[in-house]
């Protein structure tokens, strides 16, 4: 895969410009039926093990029956394989008889398509999943079945955070070229979200339009149950993703409040675990406060106790509210905050650059001029 490589989508295909195609039709000859209760084998496709794709694919791996197969895809050819050990290696000492042959590496999307029958992506921008799908789509796929049903298609599964419009084109291009089904399903939660399974799915698919799309949410439920624990339809193609949007836009100015909040209440000789504890029990408390306090002491496995490594990365963040402002400005909506938050994050991003976002945090402690401060760690 190669990365900036542009894409043109039109209503009957998804198109590389200067990439040539690739081969490969290798296709599993059993089914199951995902909406059933059938045992026969089937081949799962997972393309991105990033800070979250890895912990989901590895909670996949472990809860999907035994005789399945899971193909893995990366960039990082050393991260798949690696990937494979570690997972292989855990699964059997478990005592998983034969799961840790059940894990395989492909070269490529387009191969990973092929022998797939269910898609999961977790990739870190619109240009990757364009990229991505640019691959997987061109040429036509091969179908999984001759004898495939409307219910049994291939399914995509996009979990990543990218714009709507975006979105429903690579959608459009997926239903149009008769290549399987496609949802967008961005999660939130976090890496400690991703490792416990309790994320938080949102889903955007069609819910009906006479093709067999009224049972499309049915079926992605329960696959997204092997990686999280709360799923919302937030509508058809791209909701899923206006919908984190709309979150994340919320994430991004609390996290910078909590950090402020908790900066001055320290400032001005509050004790951290009392202040802590107050924000908690009150009006103010949100996520930033109770799962992911930046201050180290307060919030157990979150970034704060490891020097903010690992977590959700103010990139990332700084991208999303990118988004955000795009597609408010594509809708007329107007957003007071979020050119300033922007502006923070990337001050954030020059001086902390990988830290998780939470990081904002030391940022302003470090631009405090106040003394006699009391410090956690």
């Amino acid at each position: 895969m190669r990365a900036g490589v542009s894409i043109r989508f039109s209503p009957s295909r998804l198109c590389m410009i200067g990439s040539g195609g690739l081969t490969g039709s290798t296709t599993p000859a059993a089914r199951r039926d995902f909406s059933a209760t059938a045992s026969t084998w089937a081949t799962w496709g997972f393309i991105g093990l990033g800070r979250m794709g890895y912990p989901m694919a590895q909670n996949l791996r472990a809860k999907i029956p035994e005789s399945d197969t899971l193909i893995i895809h990366d960039r990082n050819r050393e991260l798949s394989q690696k990937f494979k050990e570690e997972v292989g290696i855990a699964a059997a000492g478990a005592g998983a008889k034969g799961k840790a042959n059940a894990i395989e590496v492909s070269d490529s999307p387009r191969e990973l398509a092929e022998k797939s029958e269910v898609i999961i992506s977790v990739l870190p921008g619109p240009p990757h999943v364009k990229s991505v799908f640019g691959h997987i789509l061109h040429p036509r796929l091969p179908p999984i079945s001759e004898t495939i049903s409307a219910e049994t298609d291939r399914l995509f599964i996009d979990c990543s955070t990218i714009d709507p419009t975006s979105s429903t084109e690579i959608a459009n291009a997926v239903h149009s070229s008769s290549s399987g089904r496609f949802v967008d399903a961005p999660m939130s939660g976090g890496v400690v979200g991703a490792r416990a399974s309790t994320l938080t799915f949102m889903l955007g698919c069609p819910t009906h339009n006479g093709n067999g799309d009224g049972k499309l949410a049915a079926r992605v439920t329960p696959i997204l149950q092997l990686m999280g624990s709360k799923f919302v339809h937030m509508g058809t193609s791209g909701m899923g993703l206006a919908g984190k949007l709309a979150n994340n836009y919320l994430l991004a100015i609390s996290n910078i409040a909590t950090a402020e909040a908790m900066n001055l209440g320290i400032g001005l000789g509050l004790d951290p675990v009392q202040l802590a504890d107050l924000i908690n029990g009150s009006s103010g408390q949100c996520w930033s406060s109770k799962i992911n306090n930046p201050v180290k002491g307060i919030s157990p496995g979150a970034p704060a106790e490891r020097d903010f490594e690992g977590g959700f990365s103010v990139g990332l963040m700084k991208k999303d509210l990118g988004l955000v402002m795009k597609a408010a400005k594509e809708h007329g909506v107007e957003l007071e905050l979020a050119r300033r938050a922007e502006d923070v994050y990337e001050d954030v991003e020059e001086e902390e650059r990988g830290k998780d976002f939470s990081v904002v945090y030391r940022w302003l402690e470090g631009r405090s001029t106040g003394g006699n401060r009391s410090r956690r760690g």
